[in-house]
């Protein structure tokens, strides 16, 4: 099977729970069921995470001068794919299972080799230094990066799954495993699914 581009379901702006609710339901499970996500759950995780609000050119996270650094993958059993907001899609970036590849990148932590679906958070500093320089760039980006994943981490709770973010790992290894450009570089692992 050859993985294609995906446009994805609009994204909802009407949740099921309270932004308080979420807060207070979110926390680290490790062990998932093998029920694989929804596009419908996927794209509104990927919407949290990078999305863009209406039709406007601004993402749903805050980011220093409006220069948007990250870029947003999804790891499946079927793959690796790279989101792309405007448009609201997906598109191919590896095909075949490199979950095992992963989970080995981050220090065997198995459970990123058994989630249905772990996104990965990665930046180019590129986008950033050309304004704040290379001594401020670093800290805007690792922010940026933490109100994502908090978006993508409440989302998820809203939406009844559950997750854990991942910051140990070789950024080196994860570059190989995801095949990344070399300007993408690895910031963060948030692994999601149905707990057991």
């Amino acid at each position: 099977m050859r993985l294609k581009s995906i446009e994805l379901p609009k994204p909802s702006s009407q949740g099921s729970i309270s932004l308080e609710k979420a807060i207070g339901n979110r926390e680290s499970v490790r062990s998932f069921t093998k029920q694989a996500l929804s596009l419908d759950l996927i794209g509104q995780i990927l919407w949290a995470g990078q999305g863009l609000r209406g039709s406007a050119s601004r993402r749903n996270i805050p980011s220093a001068g409006a220069l948007y650094p990250l870029e947003l993958y999804l790891v499946t059993e079927e793959g690796v794919y790279h989101y792309v907001p405007k448009g609201h899609r997906m598109e191919p970036h590896v095909e075949g299972d490199i979950r095992s590849s992963l989970s080995n990148a981050a220090l065997g932590q198995e459970f990123i080799s058994q989630a249905p679906a772990t996104f990965l958070l990665t930046a180019v500093f590129s986008r950033i230094e050309t304004k704040y320089g290379k001594e401020r760039s670093p800290q805007y980006i690792y922010l940026e990066a933490g109100h994502a994943a908090q978006n993508i981490l409440l989302q998820a709770t809203a939406l009844g799954l559950d997750g854990v973010p991942v910051g140990a790992f070789y950024e080196e290894q994860v570059s190989k495993a995801l095949r990344l450009p070399r300007e993408h570089y690895p910031l963060y692992l948030i692994s999601l699914g149905f707990a057991e």
